[in-house]
């Protein structure tokens, strides 16, 4: 299955040998790493952010395409910095599918927990339900990460704050998400552009699937947070020509509670959803965050 997949924003299998013990797997070679190595704990450079909102959108695309390009839905289940790779032009590609899960009947499959903690839907978690508005989950929470230049748990931190979307929602719910977002970001964001993107990674993060955007809306919905920036620093650039200049606005987001919110919709229409009033969520415990995943990556087959 691996080796048919083939679209830009996949990293796509070359070939493998398993021949006298030797047991290997090729993949093209993404010259620029992981995501995360752009992120924090790095000593690379810090990647501007229409570019960083750039590889943002090339991952979208790539999940999308693992949903609704490929006859039978492909779940990812372990979407995360470290699985979004970037070859030499800087386009983002979706890596490792050791996790991944094929739904051949579109539908929500109960399958044994598998995931990143940190990363991990919790309705799937809770249920052992697969869908693929798991990947939309995880993916809400490496826009998080990429906004943040946070880890996804880091148990080294206040307990409120180990896990990233939980503290991202509750600064949401106080109006103070400005005060956890990259100290390099700060002055770079338009202020429309940051609503909107700060509107996706909420609604993806959301605790209910069925109360997240799919991932093609998150793709469009991307793309116009792009856009929005992209007509922001044109019209500085018009006033100050070849100049540098930054956004003083401040920057916030709140959860309307007044309001069904950017991707609540009519339970009856095509993606069914449902409104969420609270724009609360519920957390997910472990006994340990020592480790990185919850299993084993294993070949998928």
């Amino acid at each position: 299955m691996l080796s048919q997949l083939r679209y830009v924003h996949l990293v796509s299998l070359i070939g493998y040998c398993n021949k006298n013990g030797e047991m290997i797997i090729l993949y093209d070679y993404m010259t620029n790493g992981t995501l995360r190595e752009h992120l924090y704990d790095t000593n690379n450079d810090r990647l501007p952010w229409k570019k960083q909102l750039d590889i943002c959108i090339g991952a979208a695309r790539g999940l999308d395409y693992l949903h609704r390009g490929v006859k039978h839905t492909i779940i990812h289940r372990d979407v995360k910095t470290t699985n979004i790779l970037l070859d030499d032009k800087w386009v983002a590609k979706v890596s490792d599918f050791g996790l991944s899960k094929m739904d051949q009947n579109n539908t929500a499959v109960s399958t044994m927990v598998k995931g990143t903690w940190g990363y991990l839907d919790l309705e799937y978690a809770r249920c052992q339900k697969l869908s693929d508005k798991s990947d939309v989950y995880s993916l809400g929470v490496v826009l998080l990460e990429v906004l943040c230049a946070l880890k996804a748990l880091n148990q080294k931190l206040e307990e409120e704050e180990w896990n990233l979307a939980h503290w991202a929602r509750k600064c949401i719910e106080r109006g103070t998400i400005n005060e956890i977002i990259d100290p390099y970001l700060k002055g770079k964001i338009a202020p429309l552009c940051f609503k909107m993107f700060m509107q996706i990674a909420e609604s993806c993060t959301r605790d209910q699937g069925i109360q997240r955007p799919t991932m093609g809306d998150v793709v469009e919905k991307l793309k116009l947070a792009l856009e929005l920036q992209e007509n922001a620093d044109a019209e500085k650039e018009s006033i100050n020509t070849g100049g540098e200049y930054i956004y003083l606005d401040t920057l916030s987001f709140c959860i309307d509670v007044t309001n069904d919110g950017l991707w609540a919709t009519n339970v009856h229409n095509e993606h069914g959803m449902t409104s969420d009033s609270t724009g609360t969520g519920t957390g997910l415990t472990c006994s340990s965050f020592e480790i990185d995943s919850i299993t084993s990556h294993k070949t998928f087959s």
